[in-house]
């Protein structure tokens, strides 16, 4: 048995195609667009670059509570997130993924005011930059912002994918 931390690891199949799912003991840590297969590359990069010496098993059960949520989201009975998030970034990152799981489901907030929430008006660029190395798209909303002239702009996932997650969330968001 090792003494390394481990990193659990996982997919779903949803909506959008195949979703890959990383996870610690802690919590979920990132999560990419498309197969196991197609992600291990950059998922091997990423945990080098952030866990060190962690060993990698893939273990569905470690990352089931995420698939459940994932799936409720998808089902349109779930409109924000209660895992516990690992994340790995700068405390500047940290600040904007805080601030994007503010946006309210079937919402959207552009890059400016985004920036204006976190009381860093001229920070916008460096906003736009922390939401393009979000590692939990969908669990933390980065598809809800957008250019200030209401174009969607930049996603990881593709526009395609930005764009089916707005109007899913337009079309089912909750009514208080």
């Amino acid at each position: 048995m090792s003494n390394k931390p481990s990193i659990f690891y996982g997919e779903m199949e949803s909506p959008l195609g195949w979703l890959t799912i990383v996870s610690t003991s802690k919590g979920v840590c990132k999560l990419e667009f498309g197969s196991i297969e197609e992600n291990m590359p950059n998922i091997h990069a990423w945990t080098k670059k952030h866990f060190l010496k962690s060993q990698m098993l893939r273990d569905e059960e470690q990352i089931n509570p995420v698939i459940r949520e994932l799936e409720e989201y998808f089902r349109g009975e779930r409109f924000s997130f209660d895992l516990p998030l690992v994340l790995r970034g700068t405390p500047f990152q940290r600040k904007v993924w805080e601030t994007l799981k503010e946006i309210p489901h079937g919402e959207t907030r552009s890059y400016k005011q985004v920036a204006q929430l976190m009381k860093a008006d001229k920070a916008v660029r460096a906003v736009g930059n922390a939401n393009n190395k979000n590692p939990l798209p969908i669990l933390i909303p980065c598809h809800r912002v957008i250019g200030s002239n209401g174009s969607l702009v930049g996603y990881g996932g593709g526009i395609d994918k930005k764009q089916y997650l707005l109007e899913f969330e337009k079309a089912h968001t909750k009514i208080s």
